[in-house]
């Protein structure tokens, strides 16, 4: 069976599976609805309700189920009744797949599982995580890691089949509102209160693993500068009311923005951008940050390195005053700043492209599905 349904056959009918999905993992699944879709391909996207708000799986073209997070104990029964006719589930995320193991229970139907970051845990649940993990890599016929790194995981503990998954940058969707147009950097840089200074963004939830401590340690060294550069963080979760004490107990140079539609145009005003967490295989941040030509300083952790190349200041993990000093480095030399700006733009024309992840997504659907020849 392929995309295009020949010799009259049904269209081949996909079910993705997202848990609480991170904002890389959801907008992958969006972007590769909409290339599925558009192929020829029947598509159903489970995700909770907020995640069909905010990306618009719908809008993609796919149906969506609302398949409420791990934590409720429907969320597999209501997962096992969107997989009965599915000719092939692919699950993202390791808690989406292990959900996706049990929904299909006792059927024969493929299941494909996007591993795109590492999950971590300490204690007790770091075992529970690791067990999880065997589980899932051993059920799946075929597990993608966005990096070679998760790939290797995968097969250590016990996947059939692993590979190296062609993950883009999905576009971000313009709004329809003229309203929302983008306002000019200067104007935005105002409003930060970053006039006749320095802006340094980073964006990412707030959670512990995300390096957001670090990134404060730093700011006291640039407390020490003149003018004092301005650190914005886009994003929101559970360690903002601890990091929010530390910057007014501090006195540091950091404002939390929370949760805004417009981080291209934030990023476009930066002069810095900053990843001081290396938790994400494919960070969208620093993606995004080469695309739009914006020097990044990130610790070198997790797929980081393998993502940007040479293409950005790399510093050790856990070393604020490595993080601090580079960040002042690339402050006071423009040319470096170029450097990488032109490094950047050669490092994402290697990038996969939203095309070459559906079709090699695609390929993977077609060797699960197609009947296999008699010999």
């Amino acid at each position: 069976m392929s995309s295009h349904s020949p010799h009259g056959q049904t269209p081949l009918r996909t079910v993705q599976v997202l848990g609480g999905g991170d904002a890389g993992s959801s907008a992958h699944v969006r972007s590769l609805a909409a290339g599925l879709v558009a192929r020829g391909v029947r598509v159903t996207v489970c995700a909770p309700g907020e995640a069909e708000r905010r990306y618009d799986f719908a809008g993609a073209g796919a149906e969506h189920v609302h398949v409420p997070r791990s934590s409720d104990p429907g969320s597999v029964a209501a997962l096992r009744a969107a997989c009965t006719d599915a000719d092939l589930v692919h699950a993202h995320g390791l808690h989406a797949s292990f959900r996706a193991v049990l929904a299909l229970g006792g059927r024969d139907t493929p299941l494909v599982v996007t591993w795109h970051n590492r999950a971590r845990a300490e204690g007790a649940r770091a075992h529970l995580l690791r067990l999880l993990e065997r589980r899932v890599a051993k059920a799946s016929a075929v597990v993608l890691g966005t990096t070679s790194g998760l790939v290797d995981r995968a097969r250590r503990t016990g996947a059939r089949d692993a590979r190296l998954a062609a993950v883009a940058l999905p576009a971000r969707r313009p709004t329809d509102d003229p309203e929302d147009a983008e306002p000019p950097h200067s104007k935005l840089r105002a409003e930060l209160g970053a006039v006749g200074r320095p802006l340094l963004m980073a964006v990412g939830s707030l959670d512990r693993h995300r390096g957001y401590d670090l990134l404060l340690d730093a700011a006291h060294v640039w407390c020490r500068l003149d003018p004092v550069p301005l650190v914005v963080v886009a994003g929101e979760g559970p360690h903002r009311a601890a990091l929010q004490r530390r910057i007014e107990d501090e006195e540091l140079p950091v404002r939390l923005l929370g949760l805004r539609d417009d981080v291209p145009a934030l990023l476009a005003a930066a002069d810095l951008a900053l990843l001081p967490g290396g938790e994400e295989s494919r960070s969208v941040l620093a993606q995004e940050a080469l695309h739009a030509r914006v020097p990044l300083v990130a610790v070198r952790a997790g797929g980081v390195r393998e993502l940007v190349g040479d293409a950005a200041e790399l510093v050790p993990p856990d070393d604020p005053q490595a993080f601090a000093a580079a960040v002042v480095r690339l402050l006071d030399d423009q040319d470096r700043c170029e450097r990488l700006r032109d490094a950047g733009t050669r490092q994402t024309s290697t990038w996969p492209t939203e095309d070459e992840t559906v079709a090699q997504v695609l390929s993977v659907y077609d060797e699960l599905t197609q009947p296999r020849p008699m010999i």
